[in-house]
């Protein structure tokens, strides 16, 4: 497997990881909208990762990376509030809050990050063998 092949791979990693956190930071921006342009609470948004091949190696190895699957809105229910003066309470008084929970966003936002970082220390070690190759090569 070459240096290349690894950046690439972890490349894909780190892409993949850089969109959850984006979808992270939507959800947690948009945990009190109770109101959107489609109608209706905002909807949390997660992402499926999925298998994306990346050619092979030089012995004829499969090389896959992380690939995006989907997009989603959660199915999970709306939080219902009791809170009459909130413009969009219904007849009840009942005002539909978003599907998104904070503790929840922030276990997974630790997550991404924490993978994205290890993407990054593969990065640095691939980057530290190709040197130390260049130096010992230098020597003789």
């Amino acid at each position: 497997m070459s240096f290349n092949q690894i950046y690439d791979i972890a490349a894909s990693g780190m892409s993949a990881q850089r969109l959850r956190v984006q979808l992270i930071a939507a959800n947690v921006a948009n945990s009190e909208t109770t109101r959107t342009a489609g109608g209706g609470p905002y909807r949390k948004k997660e992402v499926t990762f999925q298998v994306q091949p990346m050619g092979q190696t030089s012995d004829g190895m499969p090389l896959t990376g992380v690939g995006v699957g989907q997009v989603l809105n959660s199915r999970d229910p709306f939080v219902a509030k009791y809170d009459p003066n909130h413009p969009d309470a219904d007849a009840e008084g009942i005002v539909q809050y978003p599907n998104v929970n904070p503790v929840e966003e922030m276990v997974n936002l630790t997550e991404a990050s924490r993978s994205y970082e290890a993407n990054v220390a593969v990065i640095r070690a691939v980057r530290t063998m190709a040197l130390s190759t260049v130096d010992l090569l230098r020597v003789t």
